[in-house]
């Protein structure tokens, strides 16, 4: 997993959404730079839109859902439809799982106050839909738990 860098990392809260609520329903529309690389987190009762990124729509999108008894931390990524040639929609998918467990740190970090007031959300399960035409690159996978990315961002100090 590539290290977040934290300092790259902008977060702002569409109101009336807080660091403390609400849980259901809780949005996240991550963007990253092309140019500098800097991440752009949006937490809000809603996604946060973007046009000058419709034609590619390279955001991450994830929100807490109740699922079975416990909260799931669902997410979407859009890998093609169909404007896109299969092998276009390969090269997107392929960059996309190698940078989806970034940007869930960068959403997990960028939401640490959150996971103090919800510590048992911590052990929630992640989903990420990869959102495609081709039945080869439209999957559901499992990503592990807030706590994992979590940790690897925010390490013990070495003495």
């Amino acid at each position: 997993m590539n290290k977040l860098d934290v300092d790259q990392l902008s977060v702002s809260y569409l109101p009336p959404t807080t660091e403390f609520r609400p849980v259901d329903g809780r949005k996240y529309t991550l963007l990253q730079s092309n140019t500098s690389g800097e991440w752009f987190l949006t937490i809000g009762y809603h996604y946060h839109s973007n046009d000058a990124n419709r034609k590619f729509r390279d955001e991450v999108f994830a929100e807490w859902v109740p699922q079975m008894g416990q909260y799931v931390l669902s997410g979407k990524v859009f890998v093609s439809d169909q404007e896109f040639d299969k092998q276009y929609a390969k090269i997107r998918f392929m960059i996309f799982q190698r940078e989806v467990e970034q940007a869930l740190s960068a959403i997990v970090y960028g939401d640490r106050v959150f996971y103090s007031n919800y510590p048992w959300l911590l052990d929630s399960p992640i989903y990420i839909h990869f959102d495609s035409n081709y039945e080869d690159f439209n999957k559901m996978i499992y990503y592990g738990t807030p706590r994992q990315y979590l940790n690897a961002v925010i390490q013990p100090i070495e003495t």
